[in-house]
């Protein structure tokens, strides 16, 4: 399928959802997989069709805006900073969840501590090689949680899954999460991204699955 036919199909099928009725919940649900979610053992692929190739020597992740030190990171400055590692759930807004994710890299607070956001930044926007973004509240992305991951398992981020590196945000509806990163910019004002222009939530609860807007 191609990239325009895949985005078209996927916008299709929110706005069908919506026209059935479809609404948040109003409280989060209990429970550690949210409603609507089935398990599944595998890791399923989605994307917008385009997975770039992108060698570790021309990779690199800017972090600007509304900040008072903007920067730039090659691959090996990258892997230089603070790395962690954690275990969570991931659960893709198509009704799939795997659990026992474990994920390694860079703590987005980690990367707030870099470059000094300035008092009136409140979100965040992600912008990806592949030209995909998304768009998450600041406070979302102080998580202890949220990070960039450039490790799945113990080994490298598979091209497939957004590396060489891509945002993780257990918390939030996968989407969230921008693979292929490419800039991290703070803003004052919210900036909808890649789906939420296209009838996707803005805020993307799982617990309260918060997955149209």
């Amino acid at each position: 399928m191609s990239k325009e036919r895949y985005i078209a199909a996927k916008q299709k099928w929110a706005e069908k959802r919506v026209a059935s009725g479809f609404r948040p919940r109003a409280e989060p649900a209990d429970g550690r997989l949210p409603p609507g979610q089935r398990l599944t053992e595998g890791f399923p692929v989605l994307d917008l069709g385009v997975q770039p190739e992108i060698s570790l020597d021309a990779w690199a992740v800017r972090v600007d805006g509304l900040v008072e030190k903007p920067t730039s990171f090659n691959w090996s400055q990258f892997g230089a900073l603070p790395q962690v590692e954690d275990l969570s759930d991931f659960h893709c807004v198509t009704t799939w969840s795997k659990y026992d994710c474990t994920w390694g890299g860079v703590a987005f607070t980690t990367l707030y501590e870099v470059v000094q956001p300035k008092a009136e930044a409140k979100f965040v926007y992600f912008t990806s090689y592949d030209g995909y973004s998304t768009n998450v509240a600041l406070e979302h992305c102080l998580d202890g949680d949220v990070l960039i991951a450039t490790s799945f398992d113990g080994a490298p981020v598979p091209r497939e899954h957004g590396g060489p590196a891509r945002v993780i945000i257990p918390k939030l509806y996968a989407w969230k999460g921008a693979k292929f990163v490419k800039a991290i910019t703070f803003l004052a004002e919210d900036k909808l991204g890649f789906w939420e222009v296209r009838g996707y939530s803005n805020s993307a609860d799982p617990w309260k699955e918060e997955r149209y807007a």
